[in-house]
C-alpha cells in the first residue's frame, strides 16, 4: 500500500489516462503501419515497435497497480507534531548551514526537482517521527549529515 495525496493519486490517474487513450493507438498504428512494410523477419522498424508497445504496457501495468494499492491521506487530519508522509520539513545541515525543504511522499510522487522526497530515502528514514529543532544524524551514501529540523508544515 502506499500513502499518496490526493493531488498525486489524481496525476497518476491522468497519467494512465493519457498513456491507454493516445500512447497506446499510437504504439499500435505503428507496428501495423511497419507490418505493412513486408517481411517480418528482417524487419527492424516491426521489432522496435513491437518492443515499444511492451514497454509501454508494462508502465500502463505498473501505474494499474501503484493506483490500485494507493491510499490517499486527508491532509487536513496530518499533524505536524513528528515528521510524517506528507510531511513537509525545513530544516539546516548543521556542517554548511545551508537550508533545504522536502516533502516526504510516496515512491510514487517522488520528484526532486519539486522538492518531493520518497518515505524510502534514507534522509526521509532518518527524519520520521523526529520533531521541530530535533538533530538528526543520517547516513547517506557520502557518508553521515547532520539536519536540525527547523519547521514541520503539511503538504
Amino acid at each position: 500500500m502506499a500513502y499518496m495525496s490526493q493531488e498525486g493519486y489524481d496525476k497518476l490517474i491522468a497519467e494512465l489516462k493519457y498513456l491507454e487513450s493516445v500512447e497506446r493507438p499510437k504504439a499500435s498504428a505503428a507496428i501495423a503501419e511497419a507490418r505493412d512494410k513486408g517481411d517480418l523477419s528482417e524487419n527492424s522498424e516491426y521489432d522496435a515497435a513491437k518492443e515499444a508497445q511492451g514497454h509501454l504496457e508494462a508502465k500502463i501495468n505498473q501505474l494499474k497497480l501503484a493506483i490500485s494499492e494507493a491510499k490517499i491521506v486527508d491532509t487536513s487530519r496530518l499533524s505536524t507534531d513528528a515528521v510524517q508522509i506528507l510531511s513537509k520539513v525545513e530544516m539546516t545541515n548543521l556542517a554548511n548551514k545551508a537550508k533545504m525543504a522536502y516533502t516526504i511522499v510516496s515512491e510514487s510522487e517522488a520528484n526532486l526537482r519539486e522538492g518531493k522526497i520518497s518515505i524510502t530515502t534514507p534522509i526521509a528514514q532518518g527524519l520520521l517521527n523526529h520533531k521541530e529543532g530535533d538533530e538528526v544524524e543520517i547516513k547517506i551514501p557520502r557518508g553521515t549529515i547532520k539536519l536540525r529540523i527547523d519547521k514541520i508544515t503539511v503538504g
